[in-house]
């Protein structure tokens, strides 16, 4: 464990290189509030701690960085002010007060503000339809050979698909087959649901058939990613921006990544912590969505390593927050995933 006066150096050090992104010297940090000692100290004190690990040198002759341990120990100590807090609440609570529009829309915008709040790439996973519970499923007719299965989650996921009908299905038991189906479905998720033969077999082998419709596209989650441009700018060399972009593309690595990260119980995760090696020179912050005690989904930003810790996780933390009230609230229209 740090001292007072190493946790002193060390804190200065990571703010000042999150500010400029250069390299820092003694001489700077042994005039910044705090730190009451000269520079020879400073100096001395900075050659211990990255003799620890938690800083570097990246030329001889300058001055030194933190590494993705000194980062680490600047976020698990640090004390955000209840006025930064009390203000990006309300910028986020003014934002959501005045969003309208369906829920795929205010993911959308929820990942601009996200991007706009912090110049990071933004993450927003919204929920996937196999830890939703059903809450109607319809068969609906829309020519003699054609229809359309209609299946409305309790997260606000709407999800439609064609369907090939019998013309010798009448229009009775397109219907029979609608209520059947509806029934068997109703407050489970898809993989518990039995389907008990109805007494007729043209209507019971139409419900098979919608339900085999639906059921592969349950596992989907809506992934946002937003910022590619804030990303471009925030790293000097282009061939870690063309790797960290080329990653971001990949919807199922963006899911695996936030969720390995929340199964640890992290809120933050720095460089090579998250596992994912593309992403090395990158930190992510992200929290859940919960509306009425159930995980929606979740938000977070992804920058570099040098990114400003405090304002990341106040960020996230409100927009969390807030998205999963207006969710939790009903008022917005149903998500489409068809």
């Amino acid at each position: 464990m740090l001292d007072e006066r190493k946790t002193a150096i060390l804190r200065a050090v990571v703010q000042e290189y999150i500010a400029t992104g250069q390299p820092v010297g003694s001489s700077h940090i042994a005039h910044t509030a705090g730190v009451s000692v000269s520079s020879a100290t400073v100096r001395n004190d900075m050659a211990m701690l990255e003799q620890e690990g938690y800083l570097v040198q990246p030329h001889t002759s300058a001055g030194r960085i933190p590494t993705d341990k000194g980062y680490r120990f600047f976020v698990d100590t640090m004390v955000t002010t209840s006025q930064a807090e009390r203000v990006t609440s309300e910028q986020v609570g003014s934002f959501f007060h005045h969003s309208t529009g369906r829920v795929e829309e205010l993911l959308q915008k929820t990942s601009g503000l996200l991007t706009n709040m912090t110049n990071y790439a933004a993450l927003v996973v919204g929920p996937a339809a196999d830890v939703a519970t059903v809450r109607s499923v319809q068969i609906v007719r829309l020519s003699l050979h054609m229809g359309t299965v209609v299946v409305v989650l309790s997260s606000g996921v709407v999800q439609s698909e064609a369907i090939d009908l019998d013309d010798q299905l009448s229009d009775a038991q397109v219907a029979a087959a609608s209520a059947h189906l509806n029934a068997a479905t109703y407050g489970h998720v898809f993989n518990q649901v039995h389907l008990a033969p109805s007494g007729d077999v043209k209507v019971d082998g139409l419900c098979s058939e919608a339900l085999s419709l639906l059921v592969p596209h349950q596992s989907d989650a809506n992934v946002i990613v937003g910022g590619a441009a804030a990303m471009a700018q925030a790293f000097d060399a282009v061939d870690v921006v063309r790797s960290v972009l080329q990653t971001l593309e990949q919807q199922y690595v963006v899911v695996s990544l936030v969720r390995d990260v929340l199964d640890r119980g992290l809120s933050v995760a720095i460089g090579s912590e998250h596992g994912v090696e593309p992403l090395a020179a990158c930190s992510v912050v992200v929290a859940p969505v919960m509306a009425d005690g159930e995980k929606l989904g979740t938000v977070g930003v992804l920058g570099p390593t040098r990114m400003n810790y405090p304002q990341a996780l106040a960020t996230v933390e409100a927009v969390s927050t807030q998205l999963g009230r207006r969710l939790a609230d009903g008022s917005y229209g149903a998500m489409s995933n068809g």
